[in-house]
């Protein structure tokens, strides 16, 4: 029953995650790593993460060595606030 931000709570929740791009209502960003290894280790890393606060982005490894993730609340149908406080953690690993 969370409620999407407005456009306007949007713009101003961007600031707090600057290497996140809006991307059809989802927070995107694609991480960029040396090897396939260090990908993995990040990628296992956020799913902790998101197992643990039962909000799961959707994930890829492509290109050996880059991870795109996606957060937006699909049961919400949009972005909410729950996806920048994700996306900030991401950004402390």
């Amino acid at each position: 029953d969370t409620p999407t931000l407005s456009d306007e709570s949007t713009a101003k929740h961007l600031p707090h995650v600057p290497e996140w791009a809006l991307e059809n209502r989802a927070l995107v960003r694609t991480f960029r790593f040396n090897t396939f290894k260090e990908a993995l280790a990040f990628f296992n890393k956020v799913a902790d993460i998101a197992e643990k606060d039962d909000h799961h982005p959707d994930m890829s490894i492509t290109e050996w060595r880059k991870v795109i993730l996606s957060f937006t609340s699909h049961a919400a149908g949009g972005l909410t606030e729950n996806d920048f406080i994700m996306a900030a953690k991401v950004d402390r690993i």
